[in-house]
């Protein structure tokens, strides 16, 4: 029984062996399939076996559609925790975890640049922030984004990506609903085109106002759009949902989106559209 005795050697490295960095792999979401990072990273964070969407970040996503440097406005507006809430954690911890997260101060970016060779406002929405819910900053951020759009005469584009209205900040959440909408309405007074991205998920009050508010409302394949979740309507009504019910596709069948967009090609349709519109 000497070698259940004896002591293992050590595992020594081949020469030129080396490990394979973190992150450097990447598994589909929907096909499964482990796919090198960089490649999914050049094709703008889409699969490219089975044309699954990957969430991208907002600056991510400003780089994809931007002809080249963009500049970001309105960046230091910051939520004064109106309400000093406090659940497992305290809003204003949340909001600065947040911030060193993503290097953003509240969940949208707002930024102006070219877009095919056109000026063109777009605010687009940070996830990883908060699951990007809309507060206070984010309804005037938007806002502002309608005014500059306004004041020089140029199109507006806003990318959704968002769980619905911020808790942490109640009542004065939900009328960021009116207030943008109101905003919008002058932009249309104006004869200006809004073009509205829905990506996912996008969900809740943003829904239920301005994203569903555009000129053109375009979406991203497989995206979860809509006001309340799935399990919720199901427990509600007492019955079995549709299959790809509140995806972008089975909205796009039933009239509450106008076209369903592939990453790919998202920025050559709004270059497209906001040609149609201005020209």
């Amino acid at each position: 029984m000497a070698w259940f005795r004896r002591e293992p050697a050590p595992l020594v490295p081949r020469a030129g062996e080396s490990r394979v960095p973190e992150g450097l792999w990447v598994k589909c979401g929907s096909c499964k399939e482990i796919l090198y990072r960089r490649d999914v990273l050049k094709n703008l964070s889409v699969c490219p076996k089975c044309a699954f969407h990957f969430r991208i970040g907002a600056r991510e996503r400003l780089d994809s559609l931007f002809d080249g440097a963009w500049e970001e406005f309105d960046r230091g507006l910051v939520s004064a925790d109106p309400l000093g809430f406090r659940d497992s954690k305290a809003y204003a911890d949340r909001l600065r975890d947040s911030k060193a997260k993503t290097d953003a101060y509240d969940a949208l970016v707002s930024a102006v640049g070219e877009m095919g060779g056109r000026r063109t406002v777009i605010g687009s929405m940070e996830y990883a922030f908060i699951g990007g819910s809309m507060g206070v900053v984010v309804g005037e951020k938007v806002t502002r984004c309608v005014e500059k759009a306004l004041a020089e005469r140029l199109p507006l584009v806003v990318v959704s990506c968002s769980g619905g209205a911020r808790m942490m900040e109640g009542t004065l959440s939900l009328m960021q609903m009116a207030k943008i909408a109101a905003a919008l309405a002058r932009l249309h007074e104006a004869r200006l085109p809004f073009l509205s991205v829905l990506t996912d998920p996008t969900t809740g009050g943003v829904t239920a106002s301005y994203a569903m508010l555009g000129d053109l409302n375009l979406a991203e394949p497989g995206a979860l759009i809509g006001f309340a979740g799935p399990r919720v309507i199901e427990q509600t009504i007492r019955q079995k949902l549709p299959e790809g019910f509140q995806r972008s596709e089975f909205l796009l069948d039933h009239g509450m989106v106008d076209m369903v967009v592939d990453r790919r090609e998202l920025k050559k349709t709004l270059v497209r559209c906001v040609g149609f519109f201005m020209d």
